[in-house]
């Protein structure tokens, strides 16, 4: 499965947000890219999971 997932630093709040139109829900932010990896490797599928069951 591929899936895209756009990072981007935020200058102004000082955090990096990941967000995609591949997983529905997925909007997470942290202050380090490597905090933010290791969130998007739980949250990611958790909400595909939660997204299948509601179909």
């Amino acid at each position: 499965m591929e899936l895209l997932i756009k990072m981007i630093w935020d200058p102004d709040a000082q955090v990096w947000i990941a967000e995609s139109s591949d997983v529905p829900g997925l909007v997470l932010e942290s202050g380090s890219f490597d905090a933010l990896i290791e969130r998007l490797r739980y949250a990611v599928p958790e909400l595909l999971a939660f997204n299948a069951g509601c179909a």
